[in-house]
């Protein structure tokens, strides 16, 4: 059972650890500077953190024995002369690392790759635990990328990584707003998947377009592979075949809208989102903070509100902010408004380990 927590905030990363039967602060690293994301690698021990320095650009920081190093930061090819792109907006597509939206480890048997997910909608991998990055072009240079759009980001961005534990050249991945890809040669081809998924936004006829799906999150079980959950701007859809088929899971309370979504280890029917209301307020339904919980494959849903605000809450809990430990017993949650929660108990009762931090982007247990 993991003992310590990563917290990606506006104002620093935070460690926080269990001491006891309670949580606290540990250590701050990279104080008051913008840490989007972190990674704590179990195979090697490492940590690494995403920095948006702003006008400065992005950075990626690897720990070591007794600090931090700069390592290399995921740089897109030069844009070829002549080529015109635009985002969403009708602005010129900058072919430029925006941010880097997801950081994940490669599987058990390659203890050096990492996969790096960014806006405006590259994949990066690396074969050396982050000192070098290889432009996944073949993703890049599909013709279904450019069709792709921002979606809460005005960029399109590849958030969602997810490795096969039993073959790590399998890997699926998300965008918003592109839908979900597959690769089964760690790269070297693509296909689209994500068939059942609608987009209510789009015209009729469109709403199965595979390019226009925003999905919010893809989560995917470790020790049943087959079963993957998805947040998605319109609800919550699950597949049985590896995110090739997805079915929508109708009348969930009290709101189908979201953010996260995380799947237990071992039981793929359950899995756990944070509701609220959907495009013109963002906020919690009825100013209440809770987590839905899911036992029967999205059969019948759980509100869990025990030791969560139930008035006056306006946490927003981005996609990489809801975490789950390798138990599947203890899961954290952070939020837009600087609230720290864990729960021991699957989310039955949680405690608040902080109200005071800065917006929160992102948890992690180490």
């Amino acid at each position: 059972m993991s003992d310590a927590l990563l917290v990606s905030t506006r104002k620093g990363l935070f460690t926080v650890e269990r001491c006891g039967s309670c949580w606290e602060i540990a250590k701050v690293d990279f104080l008051a500077d913008n840490v989007t994301l972190s990674l704590s690698d179990r195979r090697s021990g490492r940590r690494y953190a995403a920095l948006d320095h702003g006008h400065f650009g992005v950075k990626v920081h690897r720990s070591t024995s007794d600090g931090w190093e700069e390592i290399a930061t995921p740089a897109y090819p030069e844009k070829p002369e002549g080529c015109e792109e635009n985002d969403m907006w009708g602005r010129p597509l900058p072919w430029s690392t925006v941010r880097i939206w997801s950081l994940v480890a490669g599987g058990a048997d390659e203890p050096s790759v990492l996969w790096c997910g960014t806006l405006p909608g590259g994949l990066f991998r690396s074969t050396d635990n982050g000192e070098s990055w290889q432009f996944v072009r073949s993703l890049w240079d599909h013709p279904s990328r450019k069709f792709w759009t921002g979606g809460g980001a005005d960029l399109p961005g590849v958030h969602s990584i997810c490795v096969d534990p039993r073959n790590a050249r399998h890997v699926s991945i998300a965008v918003s707003t592109g839908g979900i890809w597959h690769t089964e040669d760690a790269g070297e081809t693509w296909a689209q998947r994500g068939h059942g998924m609608r987009a209510e936004y789009m015209p009729p006829e469109q709403a199965g377009e595979p390019n226009a799906q925003d999905v919010h999150c893809l989560a995917q079980c470790r020790m049943a592979p087959h079963r993957m959950w998805v947040q998605h701007h319109n609800g919550i859809f699950v597949s049985s075949d590896e995110g090739r088929n997805f079915t929508e899971l109708t009348d969930v309370k009290p709101s189908a809208f979201g953010f996260p979504v995380v799947v237990h280890p071992r039981d793929p029917d359950t899995a756990w989102f944070v509701p609220e209301i959907k495009d013109e307020k963002r906020i919690p339904v009825d100013g209440k903070l809770v987590v839905t919980r899911t036992r029967d494959g999205g059969g019948t849903f759980e509100t869990l509100t025990k030791g969560l605000t139930q008035s006056h809450a306006y946490d927003i809990v981005y996609r990489h902010a809801l975490a789950i430990d390798e138990t599947g017993d203890r899961l954290a949650m952070g939020s837009t408004t600087g609230g720290l929660w864990v729960s021991e108990d699957q989310g039955e009762s949680w405690s608040c380990v902080s109200h005071t931090l800065p917006p929160v982007y992102a948890v992690q247990f180490a």
